[in-house]
């Protein structure tokens, strides 16, 4: 999968509108400012760990790696990540959101919204370097 391929399936993509996108990183920080400049929406980053280099869950529970704060007139997110295998780290970052309509964003695997439901086997995002991550 190139950056183009990306690219372009997002510039396709019919988005909801929201307040503000919010990426997990580090995976989810190409796809969501990409989608940020697309709606022309501010970019927020939450940290969140959870799996090592080589794609293991390295903790039992995602860890939120810095504090993180939207504006208090944010009413509806897009939360992005790359690829959502268990919904661990989106349920986790969501968890933040109580009062806020968050709708969820993923290249692969489970979302509200899937750039590339078709895809089943592991792919190589173009920023990640020597990643095996699904």
């Amino acid at each position: 999968m190139t950056f183009e391929e990306v690219a372009s399936a997002i510039r396709l993509a019919k988005l909801p509108a929201c307040d503000a996108v919010v990426g997990i990183g580090s995976g989810g920080v190409v796809p969501a400012s990409l989608i940020a400049y697309k709606l022309q929406s501010p970019l927020n980053i939450m940290w969140i760990n959870y799996r090592s280099a080589d794609n293991r869950p390295q903790y039992p529970t995602p860890h939120i790696l810095q504090d993180f704060e939207l504006s208090a007139d944010v009413e509806r997110i897009l939360l992005v990540d790359d690829v959502v295998v268990t919904g661990k780290t989106l349920a986790i970052a969501r968890a933040q959101f109580p009062d806020i309509d968050v709708i969820t964003f993923a290249l692969k695997g489970k979302a509200d919204i899937v750039l590339f439901p078709e895809l089943s086997e592991c792919v190589q995002w173009p920023w990640h370097i020597n990643s095996d991550r699904s």
